[in-house]
């Protein structure tokens, strides 16, 4: 076997594709990021989705297609075009149930028959504190939700999605949203919006769990990756490295909203005028939203206490 820096092969080209792939490549076309994967670029480009959602094809007979996007009809088009001789959509896989991600499955599946797989509808995973939260009328906020999806197969973590020439472990990474999963391709990872190189995750409560997302990157700090293959933005090519900064970043975040409230109680609206001070005040409500994950993950570690019942609208004080 050819080894190049202790590498297969059929590894370092894969790599050496990843590697030379220029983002953000053209709408509607398939572009080539391993001998078994091609990216297509939803035309859905914001702020929380950069350029667009990224579609994934896997494979080179059955073809898993990974977060289909939006409900976009020259998207679904260009899917169904990304179609070689002999190829069959045969998996259709959700990496989250957000609009930005989900809808599209259902038309797609119409169009193939392939089944969706998915960890669950919209509010599969949430964690108790997320539940409470919800049924007290604590409304999801930042991201649109995609209430009416629902998968064909439901799969858990640690699940094998497999075709013809292609297998994909199932990692349940819940945080940005509970039922969010990535999916191992042997050393490759599709980390859907849990991790991107462009931008932080958001976690916007009850739909958001920081506690989780936290567990999440441990869990993905436990193997060893040669790339993430992200929901939004260009490939990851240091991945452990960026998982180590995320965590850092949220660290620190944690620290700045301890630091202000050793100088006395206050709101989630009170600390994120505080902190986030160069922050475009279009942004300040999804600020809000993170500094509220993080209130909830310190309430949880008992390092903070609420005032009151436990909301978006509490004063928060430091525990001795």
């Amino acid at each position: 076997m050819d080894k190049r820096n202790g590498r297969s092969f059929k590894e370092t080209t894969a790599l050496d594709l990843i590697e030379t792939f220029e983002y953000p490549p053209v709408y509607g076309h398939a572009v080539p990021l391993t001998p078994l994967v091609r990216l297509l670029l939803c035309p859905n480009p914001s702020p929380m989705t950069f350029h667009g959602t990224n579609t994934y094809v896997v494979g080179t007979q059955d073809l898993a297609i990974i977060d289909p996007g939006p409900e976009d009809a020259n998207h679904l088009s260009a899917i169904l075009s990304s179609l070689m001789p002999g190829q069959k959509i045969t998996h259709i896989i959700v990496t989250h149930s957000h609009k930005d991600h989900s809808p599209l499955a259902k038309e797609l599946s119409a169009r193939t028959r392939a089944p969706i797989y998915a960890f669950g509808d919209a509010t599969s995973g949430r964690s108790p504190v997320m539940k409470h939260l919800a049924q007290n009328g604590l409304a999801g906020g930042g991201e649109g939700i995609d209430h009416g999806f629902q998968p064909d197969h439901v799969v858990a973590d640690g699940d094998c999605i497999a075709g013809s020439d292609w297998s994909l472990d199932v990692l349940h990474t819940p945080g940005h949203l509970g039922n969010h999963i990535s999916l191992a391709l042997g050393s490759l990872c599709f980390t859907g919006d849990h991790v991107m190189g462009w931008s932080s995750s958001l976690v916007s409560p009850p739909d958001g769990d920081l506690t989780d997302f936290m567990a999440s990157c441990a869990l993905l700090l436990n193997r060893t990756w040669d790339a993430f293959l992200p929901g939004h933005g260009a490939p990851v090519l240091s991945p452990n490295t960026r998982l180590q900064e995320l965590v850092a970043h949220r660290r620190a975040r944690e620290a700045a909203i301890l630091d202000q409230l050793a100088l006395g109680a206050a709101t989630v609206a009170e600390l994120t005028a505080a902190i986030y001070v160069e922050t475009p005040t279009h942004l300040l409500p999804a600020a809000e939203r993170n500094v509220f994950a993080h209130l909830i993950d310190l309430h949880q570690q008992k390092q903070v206490r609420s005032t009151s019942e436990l909301s978006s609208e509490s004063r928060f004080e430091r525990r001795e």
